[in-house]
């Protein structure tokens, strides 16, 4: 119930299946979903994610999965002075009706990229990660039986627990320690240039952007209406672009304003190549070496904002989220994001990653140099919680890889190595 269209040129089109690009054209661009429903209906709690349905391009609905959950702060806001701070969840905080397994929001991506899938492919979905969506992909794929080829850094594997052993239809590819995201993507583009294998897609698949769009509808539905800021911080920016074509869409409802939530994001120092564009007026991202890059990912405790080639300069990408919402962007340090995440654990009482840490480090930031008003509707995106605490209610089961390879490996070599897995 959906069509396709260019944000390059307004072309429509329709999904053919799998469709990433805009047919024909040749001006860097995302394509977005065109949803027949003006208005959204939730189809209800017991759907999970899917009680956001209509404004998903999926094909099918796939077990397990749980919707982001908003509630109104009383500790954090009463510590920050603020009298209408809403916290968006995704993770495990069952009082707060937040079943998360995987404890980050990249369960949204997850469940909403793999039902776009038609359910009888024969393709093997690929994806990179340096973390977080290896482990939401994961279980998602092994408890639905979708086969799915894991691109992650060596270094990031101790990212990838879960709480039951993993279906034998999920492996695990690693680039070797000192690689990082961006390593693990070119691994990803060359396997997803074999035969029946397909790349899951980043920021360009609109199941992916409207699945974490999702955060934007429950804060917007369980409030009454869209908030003025959206605090998130962003590794690739997808998130930030999402809610912004979320608010968009909530606007043509008619039902809950017609204001655009200001897009309040932050990177981890000293790794901020968004900002720094930003704060240059830059739709380009600046120069910055493969060795400064690694060496600055190393030193952030939140390694889940360390992509290196974002969606930020394309037509419809982050640059241009920030541009229309007057968006801002915020730094914040490892310290200040250790500090933000015992100050939620103490006033709202659960623990969170270290990338919704940077985000809450970045509110209390604003809020201290007065850059929100007091009275304002706030949205804080708590990407990931309830980890430390899942972790020591279940038994937990790592995954190995099953190969591994060097920074720059050739297609030859992935050739040779990464269909056998699936044989």
């Amino acid at each position: 119930m959906y069509t396709l269209q260019s944000l390059a040129t307004g072309a429509i089109f329709e999904d053919t299946g799998w469709t990433l690009d805009a047919p024909g054209e040749c001006v860097p661009g995302l394509i977005r979903a065109i949803y027949t429903a003006q208005q959204i209906n939730l189809k209800g709690v017991d759907e999970g994610i899917y009680t956001f349905a209509d404004w998903l391009p999926i094909h099918r609905t796939l077990e397990g999965s749980s919707a982001p959950a908003t509630y109104k702060s009383e500790g954090l806001a009463k510590e920050l002075g603020l009298s209408n701070l809403y916290i968006t969840l995704n993770g495990w905080w069952p009082e707060r009706n937040a079943y998360n397994r995987t404890c980050s929001f990249k369960e949204t991506e997850a469940y909403t990229a793999c039902a776009r899938l038609e359910a009888k492919t024969d393709k093997i979905l690929v994806v990179a990660s340096a973390g977080n969506t290896a482990r939401a992909f994961a279980k998602v794929c092994s408890d639905n039986h979708i086969p799915l080829l894991l691109c992650v850094p060596e270094d990031c594997l101790a990212a990838l627990w879960f709480d039951a052993p993993l279906n034998d239809c999920v492996k695990l590819a690693a680039t070797r320690s000192g690689s990082d995201y961006f390593d693990a993507i070119n691994l990803s583009n060359l396997a997803a240039q074999l035969e029946g294998f397909v790349t899951e897609g980043g920021a360009k698949n609109v199941a992916r952007r409207d699945g974490m769009g999702t955060t934007m509808l429950s804060a917007t539905t369980f409030i009454g209406k869209i908030p003025e800021y959206y605090f998130q911080a962003v590794g690739s920016g997808t998130g930030g672009i999402a809610a912004w074509e979320a608010n968009l869409r909530l606007i043509q409802d008619g039902r809950f304003g017609n204001n655009k939530a200001k897009l309040m994001l932050s990177q981890n120092k000293p790794f901020h190549p968004m900002y720094d564009a930003w704060k240059a007026g830059s739709r380009a991202l600046l120069p910055m070496g493969d060795d400064d890059c690694r060496h600055r990912i190393e030193k952030i405790n939140a390694k889940v904002l360390s992509n290196r080639r974002p969606p930020y300069s394309l037509v419809g990408g982050l640059f241009d989220a920030l541009t229309d919402t007057n968006g801002e962007f915020f730094l914040a340090s490892n310290e200040e994001g250790t500090a933000a995440a015992n100050l939620f654990k103490t006033t709202e009482g659960n623990d969170i990653h270290p990338a919704a840490a940077i985000a809450t480090a970045s509110l209390i930031n604003a809020v201290k140099e007065n850059r929100v008003e007091k009275d304002a509707v706030i949205m804080l995106n708590i990407t990931g919680c309830g980890e430390e605490r899942f972790k020591s209610e279940h038994s937990l089961y790592m995954l190995k890889p099953s190969v591994v390879f060097d920074f720059s490996p050739s297609l030859e070599e992935v050739r040779e190595k990464i269909p056998a897995l699936f044989a």
